[in-house]
């Protein structure tokens, strides 16, 4: 041991920096040679043997360093070795001692120096720190809370709560993700900010609300706390959340009770179980009128002025109405409801006040409403019945209330039976639907039928069906009687009871008559000589026959086929079901020999009998009603044109003739004052002479569209229309303009002759427009020769005559054109003032050809010379026509051998 010790001088330094790194120590030497073990004071109350024998201190110190000395045998001087170990103390207390040693340096001595440190406290530390890690874990682990950490803005850590928070699967989905994924766009500025400020280590946030984002779509209410903290030695912070979904919907519910109880409109009220008031809530004060301060803490009877027993109420059923009073003493109409509480009752006091006044008010409204009420129940039976409905049903209350609503039977507006289940009251009953406007037919018991214009409304679609339903309705029986004759005499013929055009034109539609299999044919029938009927008659006698030819009509067609009547004497049928037109001609005939049949009016019989225009409508055929009876009125006029008595077809050439002639006619009204008419002049040639004594004005039409209009198509129009006396009058001032200008010039003696038509001669201002044309031109009348045919002094004798002699008095001379083609004879000519008779080219045509041709020619001017009149030949187109009209005696012709028709101005210059 002293050898040791003497051997610790030289180990020094050695020991000293053993200590130095140690702290608090005791020094302990081991000499490999001979195996001992030696040891410095405090030793012993390190290892806890305090007392003990010095044999044991070292004995245990050998067994605790041998780990040390096995190692340090054939180390190298100043290596180092360091050894903790754990000791028993005799006293059972467990000691940790920490050895350091290194191999001694001396060359005379191999030996092992070293320390003893007691290591226990911080082993103990550590051991406690260890818990607390442990416990601290279990603690975040198990926690209800949520508990993140974010470090860097991305998940480092999250705890099971954590987990089930968003609904995720595990925490390997959540870590690494940016923590704003999982906080509501609306949350993330709020919550950045609060990070933001936590800038020092164990800085915390105040609790604050936001709404995480789940996994699912769906979204938790939490209140957060953030804490700045450290995660693996970097700055990191901790959040700890808290679900509050439960808690704000529980505050939210509370808040709704409390605004219900202070907004609801029901005097909300609690008292004791001795009926002291304990709360009074505002709609109490307005009903009652007394404040809260002033009602609690008083009986319930006191503040509602009437006795009031909660506990008897509640017995009787907890529902009673009531009679109260106002602070101020009006009385109140109160549906009181009682409930129990703990400690006493909750009343629910409703005004009804209003309601039962409106009840009156409504009751004492109906009673004189002139429209009939019924209110049937939930139960189907009829709860009241005002007394408009008894008197338009002749119903008594007390027979029908209490029972089901019941008819004979129900129609709809077509007259068609309705079913019981279908009963418009049954169906609100069902539904909840109203059924406004409905129009239907009730059947009595007795037979007797009313219409009526009916609603249903359900009184209150609460809980499930049936609900109770108010019938309201009104008598329109006379109503409908005058609608229904007023539909008759829309859509009917008041003189003949046939359907009138409206119906015709809807029965040709050609959705209508896409319905309807083959073709249709449309009649369009017109009287012949009806009018004469009429003006020799009278109209009375018209209407009877026009009554006889619809009935004959109606006889005469197929069930399911139209006969209308257009107006005037016009009818139409309209036959379905065409397959030839053969068919439409066969029923065609067969009309027309019903209609000839005698038709006896006042002791006469009269026969009538019609042209007929017929239309083909195929099923694709895309005209409309009105054009269809238009197309069969154009074939109905081509019939007239060839006989009366007649049927003709419709076809295209027809309209868009008729179509021409219709634009014509409206082009011949502007053609005057557009200067598209002119007058080219023929030639009349005295036979004698040679020489050009007088022309014909032929009016000519160069139309802007059409170019050339032959006067064979557009006089007709102008005939036909008040058009001729329109293109005459100006007919007349060209021609005679012109024929002065001739007669100023190459032909001083020149006559013009112009054609008027048999409605120039209707025309009172006729002779006044010759007159002033003359004047205007500056020509002697007797420079004028008006032409008329003969079928237009036939057309009215008498007004021909009145006409002529009005001419002839002023001065004009007077030709009769076209002679031997009318009904003319010598004793008619007679009676006439005129000057020339102009022979027909039709007669002159068969000079040299016919013998006829010639004896006739020569009679007519024998005839006309016998008489004083001069004759003009037309139409000479060939030489030996023109000698044998010259040797004939013939005064006059013209012709194209004599000179075609040709403009003034050519005439003029020697052109023509």
């Amino acid at each position: 041991m002293n050898e040791l010790l003497s051997d610790a001088k030289g180990d020094h330094e050695l020991i000293v920096e053993l200590a130095l790194s140690a702290g608090a120590a005791v020094v302990w030497w081991f000499d490999f040679a001979t195996r001992d073990v030696i040891w410095m004071p405090g030793l012993a109350e390190m290892l806890g043997m305090t007392g003990e024998p010095e044999q044991l201190v070292t004995a245990r110190l050998a067994e605790l360093v041998a780990p040390l000395t096995v190692a340090a045998e054939r180390a190298p001087v100043w290596q180092g070795f360091e050894l903790e170990q754990q000791c028993a103390a005799p006293d059972g207390s467990t000691r940790w001692i920490r050895f350091r040693a290194c191999v001694s340096s001396r060359p005379d001595s191999h030996s092992l120096v070293g320390i003893a440190t007691d290591v226990t406290g911080r082993h103990t530390q550590q051991q406690e720190l260890a818990d607390l890690a442990d416990r601290y874990r279990l603690l975040v682990e198990l926690s209800p809370e949520a508990i993140v950490v974010h470090q860097d803005g991305r998940l480092v850590y999250a705890n099971p709560a954590a987990v089930r928070f968003v609904r995720a699967g595990s925490e390997a989905e959540l870590i690494g993700r940016s923590i704003t994924e999982f906080v509501h766009p609306a949350s993330v500025p709020q919550m950045l900010a609060r990070i933001s400020r936590l800038t020092a280590p164990g800085a915390t946030t105040d609790p604050a609300e936001a709404v995480l984002l789940r996994s699912d779509g769906g979204t938790t209410d939490i209140e957060s706390v953030s804490v700045h903290t450290t995660w693996h030695g970097r700055p990191a912070f901790q959040v700890i959340m808290r679900d509050v979904t439960a808690q704000k919907a529980a505050a939210a519910a509370l808040n709704y009770q409390a605004a219900l109880v202070a907004h609801v409109s029901d005097a909300l009220i609690a008292t004791t179980a001795d009926g002291v008031v304990t709360s009074w809530n505002p709609s109490a004060e307005a009903v009652y009128g007394h404040l809260a301060a002033d009602a609690i803490g008083h009986p319930i009877s006191g503040v509602v002025g009437a006795a009031l027993d909660p506990a008897a109420i509640l017995e009787a059923g907890g529902v009673d109405q009531a009679v109260h009073y106002r602070s101020d003493g009006n009385a109140l109409a109160v549906r009181v409801s009682v409930a129990p509480m703990a400690d006493g009752y909750v009343l629910i006091c409703a005004d009804e006040t209003a309601r039962r006044r409106a009840e009156q008010h409504f009751t004492t409204v109906v009673a004189a409403l002139e429209e009939g009420v019924i209110v049937v129940g939930s139960t189907g039976e009829v709860q009241s019945v005002n007394p408009a409905a008894e008197r338009i049903l002749r119903i008594r209350t007390e027979n029908v209330v209490g029972r089901a609503p019941r008819v004979a039977e129900l129609r709809d507006e077509t007259g068609r039976p309705i079913r019981p289940s279908d009963y418009p009251w049954l169906r609100t009953r069902q539904s909840g639907r109203a059924q406004n406007g409905c129009v239907v037919c009730l059947v009595h018991t007795d037979g007797r039928t009313i219409w009526l214009s009916l609603s249903c409304q359900a009184l209150s679609v609460e809980g499930t069906a049936p609900w109770p339903v108010v019938i309201s309705f009104t008598d329109i029986t006379q109503q409908r009687m005058i609608d229904e004759r007023l539909a008759y005499e829309a859509t009917h013929d008041a003189l003949t009871g046939l359907f009138n055009r409206t119906v015709a034109i809807d029965r040709l539609d050609p959705a209508t008559r896409g319905h309807r299999p083959g073709s249709t044919a449309v009649l369009f029938i017109d009287l012949d000589k009806f009018k004469v009927i009429n003006d020799s008659l009278g109209h009375s006698t018209g209407d009877q026959v026009l009554r006889v030819i619809g009935e004959r009509l109606s006889r005469s067609v197929r069930p399911g086929d139209v006969v209308g009547r257009l107006g005037g004497d016009e009818f139409a049928v309209i036959a379905y079901g065409i397959t030839d037109p053969g068919d439409a001609v066969a029923m065609a005939e067969h009309i027309r020999g019903a209609l000839n049949a005698p038709i006896a009016v006042d002791s006469r019989n009269l026969h009538i009998d019609a042209s007929v225009g017929i239309v083909i409508a195929e099923p694709h055929d895309e005209r409309d009603g009105g054009e269809l009876l238009r197309d069969a009125d154009l074939a109905m006029y081509q019939a007239k044109t060839q006989g009366r008595g007649r049927y003709a077809f419709f076809d295209v050439d027809l309209r868009e003739h008729t179509q021409r002639r219709l634009q014509l006619e409206q082009d011949l009204r502007q053609a005057p004052g557009n200067a598209e008419l002119w007058l080219a002049y023929q030639p009349i040639v005295d036979l004698r002479t040679g020489r050009t004594t007088a022309v014909e004005g032929l009016l000519r039409w160069t139309h802007p569209r059409y170019g050339v209009i032959s006067p064979g198509e557009f006089i007709p129009i102008a005939e036909d229309s008040d058009l001729i006396n329109i293109v005459g009058a100006h007919m007349l001032r060209t021609a005679t303009a012109e024929i002065r200008d001739l007669r100023a010039g190459r032909f001083p003696d020149l006559h013009l002759t112009v054609n008027l038509s048999a409605r120039q001669l209707d025309d009172p201002h006729l002779v006044p427009a010759i007159r002033a044309a003359i004047e205007t031109a500056g020509i002697p009348p007797g420079a004028l020769c008006l032409e008329i045919t003969e079928s237009a002094l036939m057309r009215a004798p008498a007004v021909a005559t009145s006409t002529l002699a009005a001419l002839r008095d002023l001065g004009a001379g007077l030709a009769i054109d076209d002679f031997g083609t009318g009904y003319s004879s010598l004793a008619q000519l007679l009676t006439l003032p005129l000057d020339i008779l102009k022979i027909d080219q039709s007669f002159t045509a068969g000079l040299g050809r016919s013998k006829d041709a010639e004896a006739i020619v020569t009679s007519i001017i024998a005839m006309a010379h016998a008489v004083d009149l001069t004759v003009i030949a037309e139409g000479v187109e060939q030489p030996h026509q023109l000698d044998i009209l010259r040797d004939l005696g013939c005064d006059q012709a013209q012709g194209y051998h004599l000179g075609r028709p040709t403009p003034a101005a050519d005439l003029a210059h020697g052109s023509g």
